[in-house]
């Protein structure tokens, strides 16, 4: 007999929200998607409410879902400002972002703008 864990609802929702995540975002930076999804229609896609989705993913990681959705984009955008051919505007519209709104956003969540990150990560 296999040995499998089944998942409560709330650790499925969470699983899902977070393949999600991945998978959205690597359309974003492929250009198969050409806007970001809104919470909303991120728990539409999970077939449940925003307000379910919400407090799913606060009782079981703590956050808010756009706390891990902040997160995920700034890890894609850390990674494209590692390719110095990249410029931080092209990223900032690649992210779907205002190159001024995205260096805010990306100060905000790192203490660093994105030049002083790419500075401090090149060496």
């Amino acid at each position: 007999m296999e040995n499998t864990k089944l998942l409560s609802r709330s650790e499925e929702i969470t699983e899902q929200y977070f393949l999600l995540l991945d998978k959205h975002l690597l359309d974003v930076v492929e250009q198969r998607a050409t806007e970001m999804m809104s919470l909303k229609q991120i728990a539409e896609t999970l077939f449940v409410s925003h307000q379910h989705l919400t407090d799913t993913i606060q009782k079981t990681m703590g956050q808010h879902p756009c706390h891990f959705y902040d997160l995920k984009i700034i890890d894609w955008a850390k990674t494209l400002l590692l390719d110095p051919k990249r410029s931080v505007r092209e990223i900032a519209f690649l992210l779907t972002y205002d190159p001024s709104n995205f260096s805010k956003f990306f100060k905000k969540m790192t203490g660093k703008t994105p030049g002083e990150f790419r500075k401090t990560s090149s060496r």
